[in-house]
C-alpha cells in the first residue's frame, strides 16, 4: 500500500512540478510537513546529493526520498511515478504532432522554437562562464578575472574543438587540473 501511495504522491509532483526538478523542491517541503519519515533538513541534506550525482535533480531527489521510506523499491516507484506524467504528455503531443506535421503553423510555430531554444541555451552558457570564470566582489577589474580558471577553460575549449573526444575526459582533465592548480 505503500509503493502506491508513493507512486501517487510523485505523479502528482511529476504533473504539477513544471520547470524542472527544482521545482519539486516546495512539493517535498508540502510532505515533510504532512509525514514524519522526511524533515526539512532531510531535504536540504537530499538536494546536495541530488545535485552532485550525475542524472536528473528531481529524479534524484525522487529516488532519495523513496529509498529513505521503503528502499530500493520505494526508489523505483518514486521516480517511474515522477516521469510518468512528462512520457504520458509528450507520446501525447507527439501523437498530435504526427498528424499536423506538415500544417504550415506548426512548422512556422517549430521554426521559432529552435532559435528561442538555442538562445536559452547561450544564456545559460554565458551565465556558467560568468561564475566560473569571473569574481564580482574583488577591489580592482584586473583581480576580478579568475586567471587560473580562464586559462584552463581556453585549453579546454581548445582540445574539445580539436579533438572531440568523450566529455568524460574533459570533466575528468579539468578536475585533476583542479586539483594541481589549487582551484
Amino acid at each position: 500500500m505503500m509503493l502506491l501511495w508513493l507512486f501517487v504522491e510523485f505523479f502528482k509532483i511529476g504533473f504539477f512540478s513544471v520547470g524542472g526538478g527544482l521545482a519539486t523542491l516546495p512539493f517535498l517541503y508540502q510532505m515533510a510537513d504532512s509525514y514524519e519519515w522526511i524533515s526539512p533538513e532531510m531535504i536540504g541534506n537530499m538536494q546536495a546529493v541530488a545535485q552532485s550525482l550525475p542524472g536528473a535533480i528531481g529524479v534524484n531527489m525522487a529516488a532519495y526520498t523513496g529509498f529513505l521510506c521503503m528502499g530500493i523499491p520505494g526508489a523505483a516507484v518514486s521516480v517511474v511515478g515522477l516521469v510518468s506524467p512528462s512520457i504520458i504528455v509528450i507520446v501525447i503531443i507527439a501523437r498530435m504532432l504526427q498528424r499536423f506535421r506538415e500544417n504550415r503553423v506548426v512548422i512556422a510555430v517549430f521554426s521559432g522554437l529552435r532559435p528561442a531554444a538555442g538562445g536559452l541555451l547561450c544564456a545559460a552558457g554565458f551565465g556558467a562562464l560568468k561564475y566560473s570564470l569571473y569574481q564580482g566582489n574583488a577591489p580592482v577589474w584586473y583581480e576580478s578575472i579568475r586567471w587560473r580558471e580562464c586559462l584552463l577553460f581556453l585549453v579546454l575549449f581548445l582540445l574539445i574543438f580539436k579533438f572531440k573526444k568523450h566529455p568524460i575526459i574533459y570533466i575528468a582533465a579539468a578536475g585533476i587540473a583542479g586539483i594541481v592548480l589549487g582551484l
